[in-house]
């Protein structure tokens, strides 16, 4: 299963996301934004570098003026043939030259820019000599929403992610688990996901017995035994876009006990799912799984935010924690995936992609979230 093919992104496209994206730096009131090769320039403009290098390469956006790309001269046909390029103008430097005079130039001196988080420092401190009078802020803090709210064709491309990411599950809990280690079990996975059409792969966290207590536990040597609870998180981009979703296993039969808290997860990660709607805050999807696991006394054990927005990337805003008040609104997309961590025991964490609807949430992945037994 590799799937057919996402409908290609447009210059079109690519010029209504930079006019957008500067239009909101000017009504956060900034004078632009500085975005650097990353998640964002490719969003915005569908170029990735050849390989990131020492050489400046930075996307100059601002209301009422055109978008502009400084590119190294050896690395300007590969920006030229960008799909986003014909919405934006190129100015290239050679080697010998200063980029950061030639950038300046397009930048008011006294201003203040939104800059991608993923900017060097030596590029920023760069600017910052050339315009001492400029300041700067990190683009997560300055927009984070930029990226948060999908259009159609992108939340077709992760919806094919997702299925992707299910059919790899279906495929693995085949697989046999006991006396395998757990990095066995991980390279399957991502051979998996590789299959069903991902060209990326970010993790395949296996984490059995005590190690399933761990939430960000890396798959290493030990041997999965029988009666080890396992938590499977994976997860990596196909078409660009990414997947990410967690089921715990039971290698043979569970204790009443595990059968228990399987449970209890199961009805948190329901809870969340159903607290989505537009309107609600990104807080009230963590309040209403958390409820749930508090309530049954394994509070102090569900240890992380309920859930993380994606996108281009895997993990990025909008986040459902505590504190955050921003409004959900169609289009948005993330996980929602309580967990219980009983440290030196067994952990359990049941995750799907939601995005919101015009009256709910739709999940993205739709595996089995009751207790799964394996071999």
């Amino acid at each position: 299963m590799t799937g057919t093919a996402p409908v290609p992104f447009t210059a079109d496209d690519y010029k209504a996301r930079m006019d957008r994206a500067a239009r909101q730096a000017a009504d956060a009131g900034l004078a632009g934004l500085l975005v650097a090769p990353g998640p964002d320039l490719v969003w915005l403009t569908g170029y990735a570098p050849p390989a990131v290098t020492e050489r400046l390469t930075l996307l100059v956006l601002a209301a009422g003026r055109d978008p502009v790309l400084v590119v190294p001269t050896l690395e300007a046909p590969d920006a030229e043939k960008a799909t986003g390029a014909p919405a934006l103008a190129l100015r290239d430097w050679t080697d010998g030259k200063d980029p950061y005079a030639l950038t300046a130039a397009l930048l008011d001196d006294r201003g203040r820019f939104g800059v991608s988080d993923n900017a060097w420092a030596l590029h920023l401190l760069g600017l910052q000599q050339a315009l001492p009078n400029t300041s700067y802020l990190s683009l997560t803090e300055a927009l984070p929403m930029l990226r948060a709210v999908k259009d159609a064709a992108e939340l077709e491309r992760l919806a094919a992610a997702g299925a992707a990411a299910d059919a790899a599950f279906e495929e693995i809990r085949n697989v046999r688990f006991a006396g395998r280690r757990e990095s066995e079990v991980a390279a399957d996975l991502a051979a998996l996901l590789r299959r069903f059409g991902h060209s990326q792969v970010d993790f395949t966290i296996v984490a059995s017995g005590p190690n399933g207590a761990n939430p960000h536990h890396e798959a290493g040597d030990r041997r999965i035994e029988r009666g080890d609870m396992v938590v499977l998180d994976f997860g990596g981009l196909r078409d660009g876009y990414g997947s990410d979703t967690s089921r715990t296993v039971h290698v043979g039969e569970p204790t009443e006990e595990e059968r228990r808290v399987h449970d209890l997860v199961r009805e948190a990660q329901e809870a969340g799912f159903r607290a989505v709607r537009p309107g609600a805050a990104c807080q009230d999807v963590d309040r209403a799984a958390r409820a749930v696991i508090a309530d049954a006394g394994y509070g102090d054990h569900f240890i992380h935010r309920t859930g993380h927005g994606i996108g281009v990337t895997t993990h990025e805003p909008p986040y459902m924690i505590e504190g955050e008040e921003r409004p959900l609104v169609p289009g948005m997309c993330f996980s929602v995936e309580p967990g219980v961590y009983l440290p030196g025991r067994f952990g359990v964490r049941i995750e799907d992609i939601v995005t919101v609807t015009e009256d709910g949430g739709r999940r993205l992945n739709d595996t089995e979230r009751g207790m799964v037994m394996v071999d």
